[in-house]
């Protein structure tokens, strides 16, 4: 080996050598951050996440999925709560109000298909408008009177696909609405905090590189490993404002419902998500009491697509919520729960 070579070869192994140890730097600072994090002191560490059990029942839908839902509360409560739940999420997620509404109101919760513990859809299936549809079977067969509806993101896009399909249902049977951290529309135009350039050229790939995901959704999803840090770091930093004092125990909660939603499933509703568009069909609940809550540091569903909402609704109860990201439900369930009796009060009269 000449002398040219040697010093190609060590130069080599130095940069080789440095970025390993820069890679393992990061780990470990990583590792260290999280560990520091899970060390604070926790109120929720002893929360009965995912053990509120009700009645289990089984929905199949007019083009033969299965949906699972639950039912709670009391039987001969006068009115029913429909919780629709968001984008790889299931119905785990309405745990704080299920927890604290469940002694005086009836509730049907149930995980949207290819969510959860309901089953898979074919991609062609895995629409906005089926959502609709699914909650108005859902309605038909459990909702015996009237009804309160309430959406997170993609459930509450849902809601506004239901009253784009079925507007009579608004006003007798479905006597109000909430609406939290969703969007009428536009979602393919978010920055994420980006700067301009970049968050068009990430919009730019994004459908590519979430459909080539979906085609190779089995081999990722056996990466997705449980309790990973990047996993934890990247639930707490996006779906939480107040990152510094979340409980780790709670975001453990909700990094574990995203992390058990199929890589596929993420990519067969991306297209429907970012192709939604019904503001034309908010006026169907215009009729009815609406609450719209949004946090003001929700990087996914921004507080300005709240206010587009309200906008449309102009006598609806529009709520922004500070230092609170896109799990509003779960990072500020007092507020949620108070805006919720809130609206049955209305509707009670």
């Amino acid at each position: 080996m000449t002398t040219t070579t040697r010093r190609k070869v060590g130069i080599a192994g130095a940069i080789v050598g440095a970025a390993s140890a820069g890679v393992a730097a990061a780990a470990l600072a990583k590792r260290y951050a999280v560990g520091r994090i899970r060390l604070r002191p926790d109120p929720e560490a002893s929360e009965p996440f995912g053990e509120l059990g009700g009645t289990q029942a089984t929905l199949t839908t007019s083009d033969g999925v299965a949906l699972h839902v639950e039912l709670d509360g009391p039987d001969d409560a006068p009115l029913t709560i429909v919780f629709c739940h968001g984008y790889c999420l299931n119905l785990e997620s309405w745990h704080y109000q299920r927890r604290d509404l469940r002694e005086n109101h009836r509730m049907v919760l149930w995980d949207q298909r290819s969510h959860g513990r309901s089953q898979r859809a074919e991609a062609e299936d895995s629409t906005i408008d089926r959502l609709g549809e699914d909650l108005a079977e859902v309605i038909a067969e459990f909702v015996p009177g009237p009804c309160v509806l309430v959406g997170h993101s993609m459930g509450g896009m849902t809601i506004m696909a239901l009253a784009d399909r079925h507007p009579e249902l608004f006003g007798d049977k479905i006597r109000g609405v909430a609406l939290m951290a969703t969007s009428a529309g536009k979602l393919a135009e978010l920055t994420l905090g980006l700067p301009a350039m970049l968050s068009k050229a990430v919009h730019k790939i994004a459908p590519s590189t979430i459909s080539m995901l979906g085609r190779r959704g089995e081999l990722i999803d056996k990466t997705r490993h449980a309790g990973s840090d990047i996993a934890f770091l990247m639930t707490r930093y996006m779906g939480f404002g107040d990152s510094r004092n979340v409980s780790p125990t709670l975001v453990d909660f909700a990094e574990s419902m995203i992390r058990q939603t199929p890589t596929e499933v993420f990519a067969d509703f991306y297209p429907a998500l970012m192709n939604h568009d019904k503001l034309s069909a908010l006026h169907v609940l215009d009729p009815v009491p609406t609450a719209i809550l949004v946090g003001d540091k929700d990087w996914l569903t921004p507080p300005d697509h709240g206010r587009a909402i309200a906008a449309a609704l102009p006598r609806a109860q529009f709520t922004e919520v500070p230092d609170t990201s896109h799990l509003i439900q779960l990072e500020r369930p007092g507020v949620v729960n108070d805006a919720l009796r809130d609206l049955i009060k209305q509707v009670e009269v």
